[in-house]
C-alpha cells in the first residue's frame, strides 16, 4: 500500500515491504531512475524483502509525489519550486532514511537514481552499509566531460543551452514523449530482449507523465549540464559498491563499468547481465534478483 510523508511542503509517495517475522537491524532502500517511480522495482522489492525491510520512493517530480514548477540556477527560488538536482534528491533520500527508514540502509539506485544512491551515501556516514549502482548514469553530457564531445557538439554547446532552458520547448519536447507509443518505442531500445515490455509497464511510465507539474522536472533534468558525475564520487567513496549491469546498455557503456571496477577500490564486484539494456533489474529480475539477495546477506 503506497503512504505519504511531507518533505519541505512536498507530498513524497513510498511504500515499503518487509516480512512480519522479520527482525534484522538493516532495511535496504530503492532509487529509481529519470522518468520512472517506485513501480518499476515491480519484480525486486517484495522478492529482496525477505530478506530485510525494503522501502521504495518516488523521487520528487516522478511518480505519485508532488511535481512543483522547476527552478534553474539563475531562477528566483520560491516556496513553490523546486530545482531539480542531484543535491536536492539526495536531501530528499537522505531525509528518508532518517525520518522514515530509522535504521542502517543499503541503497539500490538505477540510472540517475545510482548518482543520488552514491551522494546520498556520502551524508549518511556510517548509517550507510554500502551501494548497489544498476546501470548507473554515466552523464556524458556534463560540461565536465565537454572535451570527449565532438567539435560541433561544443560548438552547439551554448546554443542547447539556451533553448532548453525555455520553458515552452521543454514542455512541447515533453508532450511530445508523453504519450504510450512514444514510451513503448524507449522501452524496446532500453529493453534489448524485449523481456517484460507490457501494458503494465508502460502504464507504470505513462500515468506520471500526466500529471499537470511533469513537464518541469523533464525540464529541470535536461539543463542539469553541471551537476555530480560518479566517477568523482567513487575516488572518495568509503562503503562497499557493487555494480549490476546491462551487457547491451544503449546508454551507460559497460566498457565504462569496467573501467571503474578497475580505477575504484570502493567497488567490490561487477555482475554484467547478459543480453539486458538499461534497467536489468526489471528486464531480467530473475538473474538479478539473487545477485541482490546475495550482497544483502553479506551486509546483514
Amino acid at each position: 500500500m503506497n503512504q505519504f510523508w511531507e518533505w519541505k511542503n512536498y507530498q513524497i509517495s513510498w511504500k515499503v515491504e518487509e516480512e512480519l517475522e522479520s527482525n534484522t537491524d538493516i532495511a535496504i532502500v530503492l532509487i529509481h531512475g529519470f522518468g520512472a517511480c517506485k513501480e518499476h522495482w515491480r519484480f525486486n522489492q517484495k522478492n529482496i524483502s525477505s530478506l530485510a525491510p525494503c522501502f521504495a520512493l518516488d523521487l520528487v517530480g516522478f511518480g505519485e509525489s508532488s511535481q512543483p514548477e522547476s527552478q534553474l540556477l539563475y531562477e528566483k527560488k520560491t516556496s513553490d519550486n523546486f530545482n531539480y538536482c542531484f543535491d536536492n534528491w539526495s536531501l530528499q533520500v537522505l531525509d528518508f532514511c532518517r525520518e522514515i527508514v530509522k535504521r542502517p540502509v543499503l541503497l539500490i539506485g538505477n540510472s540517475i537514481g545510482g548518482v543520488i544512491a552514491l551522494n546520498t551515501a556520502a551524508k549518511l556516514s556510517d548509517k550507510c552499509l554500502g551501494v548497489i549502482l544498476i546501470d548507473c548514469a554515466q552523464r556524458t553530457m556534463d560540461d565536465k566531460r565537454l572535451n570527449e564531445q565532438s567539435v560541433l557538439m561544443r560548438f552547439l554547446r551554448p546554443v542547447i543551452k539556451t533553448f532548453v532552458r525555455q520553458r515552452f520547448l521543454s514542455t512541447n519536447l515533453f508532450k511530445n514523449a508523453a504519450n504510450p507509443t512514444f514510451i513503448e518505442k524507449i522501452l524496446k531500445v532500453a529493453y534489448p530482449s524485449g523481456n517484460n515490455v507490457n501494458e503494465e509497464l508502460i502504464d507504470i511510465l505513462f500515468k506520471p507523465t500526466q500529471g499537470k507539474g511533469a513537464p518541469e522536472a523533464f525540464r529541470g533534468f535536461i539543463n542539469l549540464f553541471d551537476d555530480y558525475l560518479a566517477p568523482d564520487l567513487l575516488k572518495k567513496f568509503k562503503y562497499p559498491v557493487h555494480l549490476i549491469w546491462g551487457e547491451k546498455d544503449p546508454w551507460e557503456p559497460i566498457n565504462e563499468a569496467k573501467q571503474w571496477s578497475k580505477t575504484f577500490k570502493c567497488i567490490k564486484s561487477l555482475e554484467i547481465i547478459k543480453n539486458a539494456g538499461h534497467c536489468p533489474h526489471d528486464e531480467m529480475p530473475e538473474k538479478v534478483n539473487p545477485i541482490i539477495r546475495k550482497i544483502v546477506q553479506e551486509a546483514i
